[in-house]
Order: C-alpha cells, then structure tokens, then sequence
C-alpha cells in the first residue's frame, strides 16, 4: 500500500505506506523539474467517469492491447509513474485513482475490496474495454485478484505483488500485524471530524477488517497469474505462496532484494518481466 499524509497521530497502513512513501519522494527529489509527465495530474491523459456512485479519475496512455494497473491503499496513479513509460510503449494503459483515494473522491462509509474489483470492471466497461491485463501493487494486488475472481472475462494475464488474502497475523512478517493492532486499539473509539480524517480511517479499517479471500476461492482465478514479493517483502513469503500455490495456472517470482515496493525498487527489472509474462505464448515465472 502507499498513503500521502496520515493523520495526525497515526499512519493509515502502517509500514506499508511508511516504506512505499519514502521511495515515491526519493524519486521526486531525483526528478528533473520540467520533464517528467505528471501523472495523475495530466490534463491531457486524464478524464472523469461516473462509475457506480462515485467520480473515478482515470488517465490513459498508448495504444495496443489494454493493459489496467491498479495502485496500493492511499495512493494514487503517481505511484505507477516508474512503469507506466515503459508499459504505455508496448500497451494501451488504463490507470486510476481507486474510490476514495487520489483524486476519486467518496465520502460513503463503506469500502471494500469487492467494491473496488467491481469498479475497475465498470471502469473498463465506461472505457468500451472487453479485458485487459491486469497489475495490481499491494491493496492493487488484492483487487486485481478480486477483480479476476468476481469478473474473469475482464482479465486476460495478471500480476499481483505484494498482495494478502486475509488481515492476521499469518499474512505478514512480524510485527507488521502487531503495530496495526496496536493503531486500532488507541483509535477506535475516537471522533474523527475533518473528512480527511474520516477518509484516512477508512482506508485504515480496510486493512485492518480486510481483505478475506479463502485460499481455496483463488481457483476461481482461471487466467495466468504471476504472483510477486520481495524477498523482504512485509508479506510474509509463506503467504505469497499460498496464494501462488491456490491459483491453477500461476507462477511465482520472488524479488532478491527487495521489500514491499518491488515495482519500485527495482523498476527496471519488475517492468521487463511482468512484460515477458504477458507476451509469452506459455507464460511460465522467472
């Protein structure tokens, strides 16, 4: 997951958005100031989609077979910005900011992942799109299982990393659970008045209630499905598999080197492989 500024007092994810945030601005810092296309600011690229019930922001760039990229919890298109070059010269690339994040604004109370998978198919359809390849990064990798699992004629090859079927403490490294738990508990009962407050704390309880995907449920995933971590990752590598091993036609790829943002820290390499994924006549792992 990926968040921009947490409340006063508490970070909505907890490390997932600390580690994710800390490479988004040291990429910002590096970045020349009048070169770099602004995503998910890109008047050119972007456009709004009244999609069940709410404003969905949505950029697109390039052209060829569709390829949607999906972003972490809090985040928005910007945190796609070391991929989306390299994919938008190969693929039409579809890119939003998920309900109630970026610039996808919902003030409801609800919010689940169910609720997103079926947004992005919604999306596609607004977009006139059949299916597409689908990445997805953290709370992304979680949709676009959910999104493969609830609509799979929307989803032609995916790749999630980073992603988690259920919100213990099985799921995670130690102490990843242990500090959100403990966020909880000095929370909970509090008022929250500003709607950034109220919006930051759903996106909290988000993970905290969810997501709660039955391994066995991941054989609903009928298209191959590349599943990624990093080798230090804040998923725990027992997890990852488990997901892998539930999917029919999955391979696995674990990141050397590599925490929770492997599309992030290493770029390069993530994009390439994802990229011979898709392509491949017989897309196996790396």
């Amino acid at each position: 997951m990926l968040c921009k500024e947490p409340a006063p007092g508490y970070s909505v994810g907890v490390m997932k958005c600390i580690w994710a945030a800390l490479l988004i601005l040291a990429t910002a810092a590096g970045a020349a100031p009048d070169g770099p296309v602004p995503y998910g600011t890109n008047a050119a690229a972007g456009k709004y989609y009244d999609i069940r019930g709410f404003s969905m922001y949505c950029e697109t760039y390039g052209s060829g077979r569709p390829l949607l990229m999906i972003h972490g919890n809090g985040g928005s298109i910007e945190a796609l910005r070391q991929n989306i070059p390299f994919f938008a010269a190969r693929y039409r690339v579809i890119v939003a900011d998920s309900r109630a994040q970026g610039r996808s604004r919902d003030n409801g109370t609800a919010l689940t992942f169910e609720m997103m998978a079926d947004d992005y198919a919604a999306l596609l359809d607004a977009l006139h799109i059949g299916s597409a390849d689908v990445i997805g990064w953290s709370d992304g990798g979680i949709t676009a299982l959910l999104l493969a699992m609830r609509h799979p004629e929307k989803v032609i090859r995916l790749a999630a990393t980073g992603a988690n079927l259920r919100p213990d403490a099985s799921a995670f490294v130690p102490g990843v659970w242990e500090d959100d738990r403990q966020v909880h508990e000095r929370d909970k009962d509090k008022v929250w008045r500003t709607e950034k407050e109220k919006n930051d704390w759903k996106l909290f309880i988000l993970d905290w209630t969810e997501p709660n995907i039955p391994s066995a449920a991941l054989r609903a995933v009928q298209c191959p499905a590349l599943i990624i971590c990093g080798d230090h990752d804040m998923i725990s590598l027992e997890h990852t598999v488990e997901i892998y091993r539930s999917i029919p036609h999955a391979a696995l790829w674990v990141v050397p080197h590599s925490g929770h943002a492997t599309l992030m820290e290493h770029a390069e390499e993530f994009n390439r492989t994802v990229d011979e994924f898709f392509t491949a006549a017989n897309p196996t792992g790396p």
